[in-house]
């Protein structure tokens, strides 16, 4: 099979025509044959090296005093692969004494396991591009050797995406919950963890989007206060919720940058806290009347009114400081109530957002420390946006809830309407 162009080239412009015409009415899909070319490209582009290396000599190149062969095209090869079924193309070689053999597909293997080349991808750029790490990650996952041309290039130009997308607008998105959370790393060689700040949230028609990631220092009002800066300088509006934990100098950043959003405090943390306070034997039974004050009712004044209750039972048996720590930012921890039923549990903590900071922690545990704040942030990015942002994580709302939700931005109603109880 001939080609005028590499492989390699063909899906850098179909990437191109998918991101000039995105995602339109099926964001899901759209998100997922993106990866697959991402996938496809990281593994055409190894391939066309590694021949170039074996060559000798790099297209359209020419060396009279080395001609180990011809290139004569590309031969298609299917692939099943962790994102599916995807096909590359394997140089040919003709007047060789030998075939060409990608050390990419070992014989015999059937499944070839990407995860390795982005472990590679990520590892390399954080290693500083060392050459022998990079060697050394290659010969772990069996992939063989990748020339420092390639690995240069795809960390060049995953550094490109992490800068393109702290500058990407936001004005398009329009957000039903907003997440905000905080991962501590060791940013630097030597010295304390700092804080990553992330943000992410679902928007009015369900997809999930991942908004920003920075470095937030000691996590104070100031690094909030920061991140909800730029995120509004990039045109971000207000969103309908905000879910966060309880901590002072994110709250007061809430109120200061978007005052007229709910703010949800997670209810996670806050039986953390409270049973943080309590003696062994009793954590059981109070962490079961908490869950059930908040998951039996169907209303902000429902709700209220069972942690009441778990407040004055805790202060009657003298566990006074348990009961501060209820009673201390009640009102913000019933404000998920006001939204539509299904989505209530979800939109009540930072679960979904700290289960994604559990995965970078994963990544980065056998890393120790960075080399400085640019590694890590873009690894912790990539992560984020690699492995959990095209995940199809969606939440479906339907027009009778995006109603609700509207009408939620504006009235601030806390009554269930009766058509959300029977569509429950």
């Amino acid at each position: 099979m001939r080609r005028t162009v590499p492989p390699s080239a063909e899906i850098e412009e179909q990437i191109d025509q998918l991101l000039a015409v995105g995602v339109g009415e099926n964001p899901r899909e759209s998100l997922s044959g993106l990866a697959k070319l991402g996938a496809r490209l990281i593994i055409q582009r190894a391939v066309e090296d590694e021949f170039d290396a074996w060559l000798g000599r790099a297209r359209y190149e020419r060396r009279p005093e080395y001609q180990r062969g011809l290139r004569n095209g590309f031969r298609p090869r299917r692939m099943q692969t962790g994102e599916g079924e995807l096909q590359v193309g394997i140089p040919q070689v003709r007047e060789a004494a030998e075939p060409f053999v990608s050390k990419l597909f070992p014989r015999g293997t059937k499944l070839l396991r990407t995860e390795p080349l982005k472990a590679l991808v990520i590892g390399a750029f954080v290693r500083g591009l060392s050459m022998r790490d990079v060697e050394s990650l290659c010969e772990q996952a069996g992939l063989g050797k990748l020339s420092k041309s390639t690995a240069s290039r795809i960390c060049e130009e995953l550094r490109a995406r992490f800068e393109a997308f702290k500058r990407r607008d936001l004005y398009d998105v329009h957000l039903a919950a907003l997440f905000v959370d905080a991962v501590f790393l060791s940013v630097r060689p030597d010295g304390p963890k700092e804080g990553v700040l992330v943000a992410w949230g679902f928007t009015e028609e369900g997809e999930r989007v991942l908004l920003a990631v920075m470095l937030g220092m000691r996590e104070s009002h100031e690094d909030w206060l920061a991140l909800g800066r730029d995120l509004i300088a990039r045109g971000l509006g207000a969103p309908m919720l905000i879910v966060a934990d309880g901590a002072p100098g994110l709250i007061k950043a809430v109120e200061q940058c978007w005052p007229s959003s709910d703010r949800q405090h997670c209810c996670v943390h806050r039986v953390r806290n409270l049973l943080a306070k309590l003696p062994e034997r009793e954590r059981e039974r109070v962490r079961a009347a908490y869950w059930q004050a908040l998951d039996e009712a169907m209303s902000e004044r429902e709700a209220k009114q069972g942690l009441r209750a778990l407040v004055e039972e805790l202060d009657k048996a003298g566990y006074t400081a348990a009961a501060k720590c209820l009673t201390d930012d009640l009102d913000a921890l019933v404000v998920h109530l006001r939204y539509p039923l299904r989505h209530r549990r979800r939109w009540r903590s930072t679960n979904l957002l700290e289960r994604s900071l559990g995965e970078v922690k994963r990544r980065t545990k056998v890393i120790g420390r960075f080399p400085g704040e640019t590694s890590c942030l873009t690894l912790v990015w990539a992560v984020l946006d690699l492995y959990i942002g095209h995940a199809t994580n969606g939440i479906k709302i339907t027009q009778l809830e995006r109603q609700r939700l509207r009408r939620t931005r504006y009235e601030g109603n806390e009554q269930t309407i009766p058509e959300e109880v029977t569509a429950a």
